[in-house]
């Protein structure tokens, strides 16, 4: 899943003007009133067993051991020094935790897992039967109460409830107000197509978004994707995934070296965005150069319609003052970019 350092990819990520219409329309809906959005790369996996808490407490960055029933946090599984295996967000029930984690980072966070447990009353089961969908925008909330009922709009962030069969999630996923759904797959279309309709009774565009939107979004926010951002070397902290660390718990796996490097300020590379000249895509792993050396890759890029082309990079920490001007080389040429603070707004 890991970018190797030196290959140089087509960008996967189009801009919505590039799509038509549609594409454009869809990225409005979610900037200004509600995209709808199938997440068929997530997988949702139900942890029980009496040990449950305190073993996920001891393998994850967070604090599982604090998360009361009805609440919700991000979190990542580490190696013993710090290098993100997969990040997740955990869900708490009374009975059991519901993790919602990308399908193609969890076998490897699985077999991590699972090297741990020795008498430990812990089961994983992979809930193929749930489907994930994203409500995201400013209008999520009044868009999904028109499935879940007026209840869900006094839903706090970071909190979930069941509502007529239907888990329901305030959970800013890429950074900006959304709702996750958790929904038995029978039902997925039916309810994306209530979902859909709503527009007219909530005064709200809302349209259904593909991937590349939600691209978009995340680059615009900053928010590192596992394995396109970051390699199996990556520290948690080079990549600002700070939300998901608890800095006050006690012992977890990858504790030490996160604690060793805020202490000592050891962090010498980090996450940064690039807002690029032109309008050309530069090829994903593209060297960013600095002075004729190498400050980082180019790891996620795309064409944003009230920010141009931007990108995201793990950047040398020669780098990272705002406003640095930086070459992209890859196959096709060179172009010149701005590194700038995260979010980009």
């Amino acid at each position: 899943m890991s970018l190797p350092s030196h290959r140089q990819v087509e960008n996967p990520v189009a801009a919505p003007e590039s799509r038509g219409g549609d594409g454009a329309k869809a990225y409005d809906a979610i900037t200004s009133g509600a995209g709808v959005a199938r997440l068929d790369d997530r997988l949702i996996v139900r942890i029980s067993g009496d040990d449950r808490i305190p073993f996920m407490h001891g393998m994850c960055s967070n604090d599982i051991k604090g998360l009361a029933t009805g609440t919700a946090e991000p979190a990542l599984i580490l190696t013993e020094h710090a290098h993100i295996i997969a990040d997740f967000f955990v869900f708490a029930d009374a009975d059991a935790l519901l993790i919602d984690v990308d399908r193609a980072l969890w076998p490897k966070a699985r077999a991590h897992l699972e090297k741990f447990l020795v008498a430990d009353d812990v089961e994983f089961e992979e809930l193929e039967n749930l489907g994930v969908i994203e409500v995201e925008g400013p209008a999520a909330v009044k868009v999904v109460a028109t499935v879940a009922g007026e209840a869900a709009e006094s839903l706090p962030s970071w909190r979930h409830a069941e509502f007529d069969g239907v888990r329901c999630a305030n959970l800013p996923r890429f950074g900006g107000p959304a709702f996750t759904l958790l929904v038995e797959r029978a039902r997925i279309e039916s309810v994306i197509q209530s979902l859909r309709e709503c527009g007219a009774s909530v005064d709200a565009h809302v349209a259904v978004v593909g991937a590349e939107i939600l691209e978009i979004v995340r680059v615009e926010h900053g928010i590192a994707r596992v394995g396109v951002d970051t390699t199996e070397k990556t520290i948690a902290l080079e990549a600002r995934l700070d939300a998901a660390i608890s800095f006050s718990k006690g012992c977890y796996v990858g504790q030490e070296t996160i604690e060793r490097a805020t202490a000592r300020g050891g962090v010498k590379k980090k996450l940064f965005g690039l807002r690029i000249e032109g309008n050309r895509l530069p090829l994903l792993g593209a060297s960013i150069m600095l002075a004729g050396k190498e400050a980082g890759r180019l790891t996620s890029a795309g064409r944003s319609p009230g920010l141009g082309v931007i990108g995201l990079s793990i950047l040398h920490q020669s780098a990272w003052p705002a406003g640095t001007r930086v070459t992209i080389a890859d196959a096709a040429g060179e172009s010149v970019a701005n590194v700038c603070e995260l979010p980009f707004a």
